[in-house]
């Protein structure tokens, strides 16, 4: 039992979010859980507080903290306790339980646990998209994205797909909905129909979807002026790399006719006023060469020439009126994308979790690992090492079994970490330092 001078102490000193802390350190007992409804309540009418107050703080420095602070056990019991709140009367603490559940699923994997409570997750994610508001929506979408990664493809993930993907549609199709929850949603119908599709016509019709958006980027036929950005554009940017990536499943069949529609339409979007839409546009069409050359060996670009040029001014882009932030990141990429247009060349990445590695060495493997680091975070590389899913997506085998002995071998502490940081930054700062300073001895010497 809390006592209640303690309470009341919280209460008058701190508010809610005090007592709500206090709880969760102390371990309260789980609350009632409000039944759903569309009125929400603010967070200051709750009649109860809850004690899981901070959930999107499970996965912050991803499965280290969680096997510091807590046993399996532990972390299902939390787990539970968010997934009744998903179902809560106020928004934000739908939307925090939601976010919490999805950062847990993104730094551990919990197949087993998931997959005895995929049902209620899926239904507290239907109705938190059909429900909820802007941002409620797009935690709900970035849990369904992470429930189909633990879950992996089969019945259970084309389960969450049936009842889920309309839905998505539905979202990212209305113009009068927020345009970041359509953006999350986007990608969200991409990685879903990536991992579950089972049925090629819903592959099709996914496909259909997000080119209805990002065509609308496209210059029309009698336009002459430069696409500009609008608040549309991030919106068109996640549908282009979610069509993109099911791109890299469809037949070969599929592949020609969608090749044959956008390879000479894509090139407009690298004039577009927005540094990310031009990065995606590139990206893609480095994808597209890639497919188009592998059914075909001397395949042949018509407009060849103008395309390289357009790739060239870009790798070497140097306009005053742009960010020096985004000409670098600009011209990193287009110099790997002109690579890979004249020269069929692409420079081999290599990523490192654990005691292992994985290649990345062709534009498909490099936008399909982007896009699930995008949904996992930091989680990502913790993943790589354990989900069978993802694992098999990047052909790295079965899961490399170590005992405990070597893996706590292979941790560094927390402490070490923030050391080794902080000397390299000292030593940055030092080469930084004198590099500056033999400018200044240069200038006074002229």
């Amino acid at each position: 039992s809390l006592n209640i001078k303690t309470r009341d102490s919280c209460l008058k000193h701190g508010g809610k979010n005090i007592f709500i802390s206090f709880l969760f350190l102390i371990g309260g007992p789980h609350r009632t859980v409000q039944p759903f409804s569309d009125e929400d309540a603010s967070i200051e009418t709750m009649s109860h507080c809850s004690g899981y107050s901070d959930p999107s703080s499970f996965a912050e420095d991803g499965p280290e903290v969680l096997d510091e602070e807590g046993t399996q056990e532990d972390l299902e019991y939390k787990l539970k306790g968010l997934i009744d709140l998903t179902l809560d009367k106020s928004a934000k603490t739908r939307q925090a339980a939601l976010e919490g559940v999805k950062n847990a699923l993104s730094s551990k994997v919990l197949y087993e646990f998931v997959l005895e409570r995929r049902m209620t997750l899926t239904d507290s994610i239907e109705r938190c998209l059909k429900k909820g508001k802007s941002d409620e929506q797009r935690a709900a979408a970035a849990l369904a994205s992470v429930l189909c990664i633990q879950l992996g493809p089969g019945l259970e993930s084309e389960e969450i797909l049936k009842t889920l993907g309309p839905i998505l549609k539905k979202i990212i199709c209305d113009g009068t909905a927020s345009i970041q929850a359509r953006q999350t949603c986007a990608t969200c119908f991409g990685v879903c129909c990536f991992i579950a599709t089972d049925d090629i016509t819903e592959l099709y019709s996914t496909l259909e979807c997000l080119e209805s958006i990002f065509t609308k980027s496209y210059l029309k036929e009698k336009d002459t002026n430069v696409p500009c950005s609008t608040p549309n554009t991030v919106l068109h940017i996640s549908s282009l790399l979610a069509w993109t990536l099911l791109l890299t499943i469809c037949p070969i069949s599929e592949v020609k006719k969608k090749l044959e529609l956008h390879f000479h339409k894509l090139p407009s979007l690298l004039s577009c006023d927005d540094v990310n839409m031009r990065i995606a546009a590139g990206e893609s069409l480095a994808l597209l060469f890639e497919l188009a050359r592998g059914m075909e060996s001397d395949f042949f670009y018509e407009d060849m020439d103008s395309l390289t040029q357009m790739l060239r001014a870009l790798a070497t882009d140097g306009n005053k009126h742009r960010a020096k932030v985004d000409k670098r990141k600009q011209r990193s990429v287009f110099r790997d994308v002109l690579r890979a247009v004249e020269e069929r060349d692409f420079p081999t990445e290599t990523v490192k979790f654990g005691p292992e590695r994985m290649y990345i060495d062709s534009w498909v493997k490099k936008h399909t690992y982007d896009t699930f680091k995008e949904a996992l975070g930091s989680g990502m590389q913790y993943h790589l090492q354990t989900n069978e899913f993802l694992r098999n997506v990047f052909e790295l085998g079965p899961p490399v079994m170590l005992d405990a002995a070597t893996l706590k071998t292979m941790k560094i502490p927390r402490f070490e970490r923030h050391l080794y940081n902080s000397a390299a930054f000292k030593a940055r700062t030092k080469a930084r330092s004198k590099c500056r300073d033999k400018r200044a001895d240069v200038g006074e010497f002229f």
